[in-house]
């Protein structure tokens, strides 16, 4: 199958920085008790529904060993062998394997929760609603998604590119992005945003949704 060149392009950037980004955000949830707020939350609706939780694009690893410890049972997803190496060295009892989130080698309604935290900012708009159908796909009836994304600061313009460190990156706006989970079968239940800080180079919200896809209906 030939991969879609922004895949390639973007596995190829974070590749060549792979070891700065581990060192950059091991410790980035120390300081961020909205984001330690909203996993908390996360992980206790996953856990009421087996505990299962992919984490995807998943980096060096840090959040999914953070899902481990608060007791899901997680795995790794990354399409950075390099970031797949890095995070088997750092937590060598957790599983990592290298794969794209628009082919899942996952079966059909196997997880109780699937975490993308900022790893859709790279895909294309275009090419992001196969992505969250997949994403459908492998949650359980009543399983959780948790997706983190950068906010457009335009509602008539859903989407607008920005200027990432590492590969083109795009921003979305909230209540748009909150339809096309709507359209794939995942309702939003909450959502949390962070206002930049002044010290932030980039000055825009980061938005964290988390949505529910549905059980099927009592006969």
């Amino acid at each position: 199958m030939v991969e879609h060149d922004a895949l390639s392009a973007t596995r190829e950037a974070y590749d060549a920085v792979a070891l700065t980004y581990a060192q950059l955000f091991r410790d980035s949830l120390r300081d961020s008790p909205l984001d330690r707020a909203i996993l908390d939350a996360f992980a206790e609706l996953v856990r009421a529904g087996g505990g299962h939780v992919a984490d995807l694009g998943c980096g060096p690893g840090h959040i999914t060993a953070h899902l481990d410890e608060l007791n899901l049972t997680a795995f790794g997803l990354d399409t950075s062998p390099a970031m797949i190496e890095l995070a088997r060295q750092a937590h060598p009892d957790l599983r990592f394997d290298v794969g794209s989130m628009s082919a899942l080698n996952i079966a059909d309604g196997a997880l109780a929760g699937v975490l993308a935290r900022w790893s859709v900012i790279h895909t294309p708009p275009r090419e992001l609603p196969p992505i969250l159908d997949e994403f459908h796909r492998v949650l359980a009836p009543g399983g959780h998604l948790l997706i983190g994304f950068s906010a457009s600061d335009d509602p008539s313009h859903p989407t607008q590119v920005f200027d990432h460190t590492v590969a083109p990156a795009y921003r979305w706006w909230p209540d748009h992005l909150a339809t096309m989970l709507r359209t794939c079968g995942l309702t939003e239940v909450g959502r949390l945003v962070r206002e930049p800080r002044p010290t932030d180079r980039r000055q825009f919200q980061e938005v964290q949704i988390l949505a529910r896809k549905a059980q099927p209906e009592a006969v």
